[in-house]
């Protein structure tokens, strides 16, 4: 019998992981070649306890004895934690309209590759990578602990699709202080969403507050193809909203005009985020370039930060 998750499509798998892993590793050859300092530091790694073996995990680290006493299901395998110059967390949008598929491609399917990305790019610089996930309008905060490795990467995605093995985040009054609340020391956050909620203009604000303490972009996923609708005859067409679970009556034109409407709309979230210092990055359905440029301005930024 197969369980609901086995029968969910992941939306990036094992070899796209290995493959942006690759892109990452030849992008980021230029620093660690040559007359480069060294962005790796730290005396080792210190051994902070065992947990359950996790896709990703290598086999080197299971520890076989404690296994045993679990009939080896699970494995149990030892976890260890290096000292790391920063810690990057991407803070995800996993509201119901991100889930909706068009012509096989969700809007949650570039957030995934996107959280990929980073995660891959802090496993390269050694950084802890931590994950925070949240609905429409920044409700219902939940969080995976930043750590360190490519397990942790998989982890991420793992909760992000599935929504399994997070944490509640308690409110602290406003969305700003909700993220500061639960970052120990300086971060670099990636927020990745359409931003395409009433209240975004007030969220761009908001984090705009949160820059002043930490380092944060926005990765805005061109969510405009999902609205290419297909052209009706009927004249007025009945829309239902995922969000709010409310529907509405629209002409046809208004359908055939979602898309054009989308891109006007993230265009002006775009502008206003720039207009309070925050750096944006566009990342679409064309996954090798939205890799290749997020890994470009993740590394120039790091570096720029160190």
């Amino acid at each position: 019998m197969r369980t609901r998750e086995q029968e969910i499509e992941p939306l990036v798998n094992l070899s796209e992981i290995t493959e942006i892993e690759l892109r990452i590793l030849k992008r980021m050859s230029e620093f660690t070649i040559g007359e480069h300092k060294s962005q790796f530091q730290g005396s080792g790694f210190d051994f902070i306890g065992l947990r359950d073996w996790q896709a990703g995990d290598r086999f080197s680290a299971i520890d076989w004895p404690q296994s045993t006493l679990s009939n080896f299901s699970p494995l149990i395998v030892r976890e260890f934690e290096q000292p790391s110059t920063a810690t990057v967390v991407a803070v995800a949008d996993t509201s119901p309209s991100t889930r909706c598929v068009v012509d096989g491609i969700s809007i949650a399917a570039p957030i995934a590759r996107a959280i990929a990305t980073i995660g891959m790019s802090a496993v390269f610089f050694q950084d802890m990578f931590g994950l925070m996930t949240f609905d429409a309008g920044f409700a219902n905060l939940q969080t995976l602990r930043p750590r360190v490795g490519k397990s942790q990467v998989i982890h991420c995605l793992d909760a992000y699709q599935y929504q399994r093995g997070l944490q509640e985040v308690r409110q602290a009054g406003s969305i700003s202080m909700s993220i500061a609340g639960l970052m120990r020391k300086t971060s670099l956050i990636t927020v990745i969403s359409d931003f395409l909620y009433d209240n975004a203009e007030d969220v761009v604000k908001e984090l705009s507050l949160l820059n002043s303490a930490h380092d944060v972009f926005l990765v805005l996923i061109d969510s405009a193809f999902a609205f290419e609708m297909p052209k009706v005859r009927a004249g007025w067409i009945e829309a239902f909203d995922v969000e709010t679970g409310q529907s509405r009556i629209m002409s046809r034109a208004a359908l055939g005009s979602l898309a054009e409407r989308t891109r006007a709309w993230q265009d002006t979230i775009e502008r206003k985020a720039k207009d309070v210092d925050l750096d944006v990055l566009r990342f679409g359905t064309d996954e090798v370039r939205s890799t290749i440029r997020l890994t470009e301005f993740i590394a120039e930024r790091r570096l720029r930060k160190t």
